[in-house]
């Protein structure tokens, strides 16, 4: 028998702001809809694996088991910038792929606060960058945007069509925040936040929840729970490599070529075996450039891409058909789990009318200043 690792069961709450409910009660309602996907309770898991980046108590995994069922099973909490839920489900696939355990949850919950991310304000002295300036998240995307276009020209307009295709994906997806078309002149025209990203170009700050339900092969088959099972075929985590740059600037390339490059090794498969992938647009400018990072196309050549309609929902490779961070929301401990549950969706066929045909291979991709990036690949069992 091999080690295989199966997503059994998994599912999200709909985002959205829930300021009357504690994380823990977040996290336990996806927890309870992940065991509902596949027929199970918390007395058939073996581990629980909780990812969490804000909450200041700690312990919300543990909380969680307060809510569902405290079982005395083992708790491991992550936090891991914007890949703690992806990095709580690789905890959760390493520990089935060694053998410790057969079938264990994995937990992805965050409430966001409202106004930028990043800045100054936690560190002693005056930082280089100043107090906000371009420490927070839509200065430092802003920087990777417009380095993008002086190498390679692309411009305002290309960016601003990611969200115009990621907003439109949106209104397929029920469990998205927002789920409204945004033609290209309103994104444009929109308030400016930090060139070229204007406001329908950030992504939004949510609350949510997602889960999932790993299982080795042995006991999915034991389970009966084999029809609708979806392979985990690589699991990769990363941190930036040194290289020759202004190492004063946060660097999200190089951190995702070298997760990328070891989950298609892992998998024995490259970019143009995938069908569909959820990759990390927090910003606009960030989709433009993971095109790149992730080998979906030559470098220079994502903005003709996007032009071209390649990404989007029928096109040859669909990008954030769910909406992406832009208009489902970005609660950071979640969007990991969140894009597990939106790729294997689309790999069980049950995605409905944002449903990728024929999506056999998938891939998810989250990256958090820090700096961590996962890359996870999914397959369809045949």
């Amino acid at each position: 028998m091999s080690n295989d690792v199966y997503v059994v069961g998994t599912d999200m709450i709909k985002f959205g702001r829930f300021p009357e409910r504690t994380v823990p009660e977040l996290g336990a309602q996806a927890a309870l809809m992940a065991l509902d996907d596949c027929g199970l309770t918390i007395q058939d898991m073996q581990a629980l694996y909780s990812g969490n980046l804000f909450e200041a108590s700690g312990g919300v995994g543990q909380r969680i088991l307060r809510e569902i069922g405290q079982t005395g099973i083992p708790v491991v909490n992550t936090a891991n910038a914007c890949a703690t839920g992806a990095t709580a489900f690789r905890e959760g696939w390493m520990a089935i792929k060694a053998g410790v355990y057969d079938i264990v949850l994995c937990v992805g919950c965050e409430q966001m606060g409202s106004g930028l991310l990043g800045g100054a304000g936690g560190g002693k002295g005056i930082p280089t960058e100043g107090l906000l300036g371009s420490g927070t998240m839509p200065s430092v995307f802003a920087h990777v945007g417009l380095e993008h276009t002086r190498k390679y020209g692309t411009t305002f307009e290309q960016f601003a069509k990611v969200s115009v295709k990621n907003h439109h994906h949106s209104t397929l997806n029920p469990k998205a925040m927002y789920q409204k078309e945004t033609p290209l002149e309103e994104v444009m025209g929109a308030e400016m936040i930090s060139y070229p990203n204007t406001k329908l170009m950030c992504s939004v700050n949510v609350d949510g929840s997602a889960a999932a339900v790993l299982c080795s092969e042995k006991k999915a088959k034991e389970l009966g729970l084999m029809g609708r099972a979806v392979k985990v075929r690589a699991s990769a985590l990363s941190s930036d490599p040194y290289t020759s740059r202004n190492i004063a600037m946060m660097d999200f390339n190089a951190v995702t070529r070298l997760a990328a490059k070891t989950a298609y090794e892992m998998a024995a498969l490259g970019p143009d075996d995938v069908d569909l992938i959820e990759l990390h647009d927090c910003f606009a400018t960030a989709e433009i450039v993971h095109y790149e990072n992730l080998g979906l196309c030559k470098d220079g050549d994502a903005g003709r891409m996007i032009d071209s309609g390649a990404t989007q929902l029928g096109g040859r490779i669909p990008v954030n058909v769910s909406g992406g961070l832009l208009s489902k929301g970005h609660p950071l401990g979640a969007t990991g789990i969140a894009n597990i549950y939106e790729v294997t969706t689309h790999l069980r066929g049950e995605a409905g009318n944002r449903q990728v045909d024929g999506a056999r291979i998938g891939l998810t991709h989250v990256v958090g200043a820090g700096s961590a990036c996962a890359v996870h690949i999914l397959e369809k069992v045949q």
